[in-house]
């Protein structure tokens, strides 16, 4: 009775033109977020005043825009209406929550109803609060491994109880079940692993299918500190290392020093056709501090030590010699008797030459498409070398102008190969034996079809009495024909044999095969997808950016890590995202 009061009255006060004004406006806002997102850059700026130099990266991005397109510039900033800029910090908060929200579902969509592995981890942030990263790894609908950034959930206590709370709720708030958890990874810790009340014993509780797989690098790790602390001539040459650091790096000045001996003696090298020049050769090295939970320093850490000897020996002489220097002159005269030691250069060119066997598999255990079954084929491998080394391998130290020293160097590989094969015990679990028997190397020369059954046999949930009695016929079939077929000839790991089967839809004539090959594949490797996400969270939240709530923060997190994801998300599902997230004048 009262059309002028009716909602489609009000709405038809807004003119169709400025409604498409609005959508420019709105979009434009919203491609200058999704830019600085990507580049984990901050939004705001010291002073957003027009007539401030600082206005921050949104600001400054979309008056960039504004003055190279005309279309642009009448609908934003001075131009736009005073109470519908769509720049203030709560709108860029909704349009990043937006993304978000659609990132996370876009990836819950992609797992679906499949089964999946958890990869946890917890670190403190710059303003000192335990935050708590959770992955996902699973295998998507082309048979690939994928790691997907879940969240990053604030803690108030690092205890397992707190932990699998955290992660009830997280789960809660997706629509997820520990139920469908098939795989545990974590970095050894003990509230982690803890046996009696650790976070693996407390999922293991409500799901006895929930596996635990303890890091791999973190073991490896773990294997190389062990041997410097347990062999004390190796212990030392740490020890040593660390004072060097300190001393011949120890001030700005100092570091120039070492600097430009270093391109002296490159450049002398250079000269006298010692090296060659090409792109990308001959990079400025630096004197690296290893650290004990940081993956391949010690390797890098001699490396660069073997690199820059002369140039750091040159630097020490001009330290012992300079009288105007009051403290640091003694230490320099000691580093030098020490590292022209005959013990030092060999325990040196010993330890880079095992280290870089470790440094080979730490790398590879980093990718995020690593399988468990290659994983461990890979520390065989390293155990193969290390043997070999110990067998034959005082040649190349004689080359490098080391004398044999049979004791220091049979005790050192000993020791390393005792610890890998104590860390990486993995190898006595019948989960393990059993599942490297889907390997398609050399033809699946390791098929074992009893052994297969086996590894049925420990997820009662997804293979029943039934399902045991089909799949020991089927698995005859599908080795039959694997053997024969030229496509699965030349396949090297489980991650290859799953993509091609389904890319050859054999994974729909082999479905429990196939469903074995799934649980064997997201078994954890390592937690580096984790570690990276805590590398992320020092870009986002950072001294400058220190007071960040935590759900902007995870906000920031997920479309950053996640932005391969991110990016394919279409405009339009951001758009009415927003729109449901706080009230509007108008439909957008």
């Amino acid at each position: 009775m009262k059309q002028d009061q009716h909602i489609e009255g009000l709405m038809s006060k807004h003119s169709q033109t400025t409604r498409n004004l609005n959508r420019r406006r709105l979009t434009t806002s919203l491609d200058c977020i999704r830019l600085v997102l990507k580049q984990g850059l901050p939004f705001r700026g010291h002073d957003e005043k027009i007539e401030s130099s600082n206005q921050g990266n949104f600001l400054e991005l979309l008056r960039w825009f504004a003055k190279r397109k005309n279309k642009v510039k009448r609908v934003v900033l001075e131009n736009a209406p005073e109470n519908d800029k769509m720049t203030c910090p709560s709108i860029q908060k909704e349009f990043v929550s937006a993304i978000s929200l659609e990132t996370t579902k876009a990836i819950i969509e992609d797992l679906g109803d499949e089964l999946f592995d958890i990869l946890v981890d917890e670190s403190r942030d710059v303003s000192n609060k335990e935050q708590m990263a959770i992955v996902l790894r699973y295998v998507n609908k082309y048979g690939c491994i994928v790691e997907r950034f879940l969240g990053i959930v604030h803690v108030t206590t690092t205890t397992s109880m707190s932990l699998k709370m955290a992660i009830d709720e997280l789960f809660c708030k997706h629509s997820l079940t520990t139920s469908r958890i098939r795989g545990q990874g974590y970095d050894g810790a003990s509230n982690m692993q803890g046996q009696f009340s650790g976070l693996k014993t407390l999922i293991l509780r409500e799901n006895l299918c929930a596996f635990y797989v303890h890091c791999f690098a973190h073991q490896l790790q773990l294997a190389l500190i062990a041997i410097a602390r347990d062999h004390l001539q190796v212990n030392s040459l740490f020890s040593v290392i660390s004072t060097l650091t300190n001393v011949a790096g120890g001030s700005c000045k100092r570091t120039d020093m070492l600097r430009e001996r270093q391109r002296i003696c490159v450049k002398e090298a250079l000269e006298n056709g010692e090296i060659v020049s090409g792109r990308g050769l001959n990079q400025e090295p630096n004197m690296k501090r290893s650290v004990d939970t940081r993956w391949s320093s010690h390797f890098a850490t001699l490396v660069n030590l073997i690199l820059m000897y002369s140039s750091i020996t040159d630097v020490l002489e001009m330290l012992r010699d300079d009288v105007s220097i009051k403290d640091g002159r003694g230490e320099a005269k000691s580093l030098l008797i020490l590292m022209n030691t005959f013990d030092f250069a060999l325990t040196l060119h010993l330890m880079k030459k095992i280290l870089g066997f470790s440094n080979e598999l730490s790398q590879a255990l980093q990718r995020k498409d690593q399988d468990i079954v290659n994983a461990m084929n890979l520390v065989s491998i390293i155990k193969e070398r290390l043997q070999a080394l110990r067998d034959d391998g005082w040649e190349p130290l004689l080359e490098e102008g080391i004398i044999y020293r049979i004791e220091l160097f049979y005790t050192v590989v000993d020791m390393q190969l005792g610890e890998l094969n104590n860390r990486f015990n993995e190898t006595n679990s019948r989960l393990l034996i059993c599942m490297e028997c889907l390997c398609p190397n050399n033809s699946f020369s390791k098929f074992d079809k009893a052994k297969l059954i086996e590894f049925a046999k420990f997820y009662p949930i997804e293979f029943s009495l039934t399902s045991l009695k089909l799949i020991d016929s089927q698995l005859e079939t599908y080795i039959f024909e694997m053997r024969r077929s030229v496509e699965f000839a030349s396949l090297k790991g489980i991650s290859d044999l799953s993509k091609k089967m389904v890319a050859l839809k054999k994974h729909i004539d082999y479905l429990l095969v196939y469903g074995l090959l799934k649980l064997a594949m997201i078994l954890p490797v390592a937690t580096s997808t984790v570690e990276r996400a805590f590398s992320a969270m020092k870009i986002v939240k950072s001294r400058l950016r220190n007071r960040m709530g935590d759900d902007w923060m995870n906000d920031c997190l997920v479309t950053y890590i996640e932005r391969d994801v991110a990016d394919k998300i279409d405009d339009e599902l951001i758009i009415q995202r927003f729109q449901k997230i706080a009230p509007r004048r108008g439909h957008l």
